[in-house]
Order: structure tokens, then sequence, then C-alpha cells
């Protein structure tokens, strides 16, 4: 089977990127795959973040791929629609995750989807941070596709809500294996400059508004001295609402900043020194940060929105504040750390989790999903 994939890959960085990477390459070993990556992914004055490319220090993923889509020029969507066609493709695969890539996208699956299935994956429908012109350029893409996958049931539910005779699959996120495996904590706190013998919580990942940091840094001040806070990622904005919280808090001096983007090689350092990841989100759909702490065996503390019940609370990895709110947020903590027997449950079902939610399983499921559409002529 000959299987397109359209989307971002090496040497762009970021969740997006390592998704495809992860799945590319599981694809690769019962089919014939070939990437079809973004000449320009953004435009610069569009990206919020330093850089959306690899540095040379950077541990990537160096998957090979064909550059031809430029989103910002729209002579470069008929050129990679026909260099895809011409490679006469089963099957194409789309990656999606915001509306800004919809008309671009959206051009190149309608014209696939003549000569052969289009499958998208959904990472999200609505965006985090939702603008009105979301929806009608989303239901632009989704209509040019055969099928969908979704990673969880909220954005099952947003994808029924604009296309409700969408034909689609609920699978899950993939736990991710590429990170390389715990080091000893002693030395991964060493590394970072923490205190030995505290408790570790953990922020990882892009520091956006809807993300709540702010939440579990007031939280984080009411803790006594037993415990850090490891804060580790990129700040996409202004983080200066977060210095002045950091400034007032009387656990100043026990949060440790990270605020760059974190590299691949550098991601096993923060989750061997942590024992308990926080997810303090005001909304989410599914989230790749929980595939990571379940990849190093850290339970978490999720809030219940989007899919994070569904993902840690009924899987039994952590628990799940009802509430995106620091005292919500606060008696999670407490309750995780004040009962051993719970913590034992954690990472016994974050085990059971790993053999579940592996990229083989997800790739089957796809494929499967896949041939139970015939090929439109």
């Amino acid at each position: 089977m000959r299987v397109a994939f359209l989307s971002c890959f090496y040497p762009f960085r970021g969740g997006i990127s390592q998704f495809n990477a992860s799945l590319y390459l599981e694809l690769g070993k019962s089919c014939t795959v070939k990437a079809f990556n973004f000449k320009r992914q953004y435009p610069g004055f569009l990206f919020p973040g330093k850089t959306q490319l690899v540095t040379k220090d950077d541990d990537a993923v160096p998957i090979e791929s064909e550059a031809f889509l430029d989103t910002a020029n729209p002579f470069t969507y008929c050129k990679t629609y026909r260099a895809i066609r011409d490679w006469k493709p089963d099957i194409v695969i789309i990656s999606y995750w915001m509306s800004y890539f919809a008309p671009s996208l959206g051009y190149i699956a309608r014209r696939l989807k003549k000569h052969c299935k289009v499958i998208s994956i959904l990472h999200n429908v609505i965006p985090h941070e939702p603008r009105f012109f979301d929806r009608p350029l989303t239901r632009y893409f989704l209509s040019g596709c055969t099928g969908h996958v979704t990673l969880c049931d909220e954005v099952s539910q947003d994808l029924r809500k604009l296309c409700p005779k969408a034909r689609e699959i609920t699978l899950f996120h993939p736990v991710y294996a590429h990170f390389g495996e715990r080091i000893p904590r002693e030395e991964a706190e060493d590394t970072l400059g923490l205190e030995h013998g505290k408790k570790n919580l953990l922020f990882f990942g892009l520091i956006r508004e809807y993300k709540g940091l702010d939440i579990l840094l007031r939280a984080f001040g009411q803790l006594d001295e037993g415990y850090q806070l490891i804060v580790a990622g990129e700040p996409y904005g202004s983080f200066i609402k977060y210095e002045e919280i950091i400034a007032a808090s009387p656990a100043k001096d026990r949060i440790k900043l990270f605020t760059h983007y974190i590299k691949d090689s550098e991601v096993k350092v923060y989750f061997s020194a942590a024992d308990l990841a926080v997810l303090p989100y005001r909304t989410a759909t599914q989230s790749g940060i929980s595939a990571i702490a379940n990849h190093f065996d850290v339970p978490m503390v999720v809030t219940d929105v989007g899919g994070l019940r569904q993902a840690v609370g009924d899987s039994g990895t952590g628990l799940v504040a009802d509430k995106a709110d620091e005292e919500s947020i606060l008696a999670e903590i407490r309750k995780y750390f004040g009962d051993e027997n719970l913590r034992t449950l954690c990472t016994g079902a974050i085990k059971v989790e790993k053999e579940r939610l592996s990229w083989s399983s997800f790739g089957t499921k796809l494929l499967d999903f896949a041939d139970n559409f015939y090929k439109t002529q």
C-alpha cells in the first residue's frame, strides 16, 4: 500500500512534527510511505515562538520529505497536489490542527479525493483560542476528506457539530517513545540545579494562556518547603504576568524556570526529575504532554477539560481536578502525595496504558479504518 503523508516534518519542530515522524516510521513498517512537507509553514509574523525550525543542537528525527507547500502562496497549492497525485498513493493522510491551514490543505484534499482516499488526523477541530473564521474554514477542509481520525471524544464531538455526517473513528494519542529512557533522578536534579529530597512538580510544554500556568503558580505558593516546581517550555506571548506572580509568591525560590524550547534530547532530564506532571489547562482536547509523561512513568494531575479526564482519570494514570482553579489543583496535588497506595496505583496503570497506546496499535487501526472506504474514482 502506498501512503502519502502531507504535514509538517523535519526540519520543522514541535509536537505535531514529532507526532508525524513517529507515525511515518510506524506506517513505514508495512507500507510504502512518502512525506510531503511544508516549504513554509507560517509567515514569520504569524508565528509566536522564536523559530519554527530545529536548530543545530536539536535531536529531532530527520524524516526525509519533499517540500512543496507554502501556505501563504496559493501558487504552491496546485504544485503540491500534482506532486502527490503523480506519486499515485492509495491513501493520503493529512494532519490538521488549526484553521490557518484550511485553505491550502482543503484545496489539496478536495482534488486528491478524486483519485484516492484522503484521511485527516484531527488534532483539533475548534482551536483552544477560537476566532470567528475557524468554523467556516475548518468545514471547508473537512468536506474535502474521505474520512477523519480523531484522538479523543472531545474532538470527535467538535467534528460532528461541523459535519454531522462525517465518517470518522476516535482512536487515541499514542505514547511517545523517541525521547529515550529515564536517567537517574539525582543526575537529572543536578543537571537542572534542583535540591535533592523534595517533591518535584513539572509544568512542561509551550506556555500559552489556555494552559493555565498562572493557576499552578498560585497553587504552588500555598505548598510547603518540601515541594519544588519545574516550569519548562517556550512562552508563546508575553511572560510578564507569570513573572509578576512568581515575584509575589512566598515560594518563588522553589520555582525553577526553563523558559525556552526544550530539545528532544533534553526532555528525559525534566521527566526523570519529576514526581508529578501538572496540566492545569483551561481548555484542551488531547495532550501530547500526557503521552510523554506516560512514556517516562510520571503520573499526572489534570483538569476536567477536553479529553483529559478520559485519558488520565478513566485510565487511572493520574488525578483529575474538577475545576481549572488553584484550590482544585492544590487539593489533587496534596491528595496524590498524601497517599502512597494511590501513587503505586497510578504508576501501575501507566504501565498498562503504555501497552495499549502503542504506535503499532494506532497505525493498524488507522489503516483498517481507511480500508473500509471504497476508492473514489
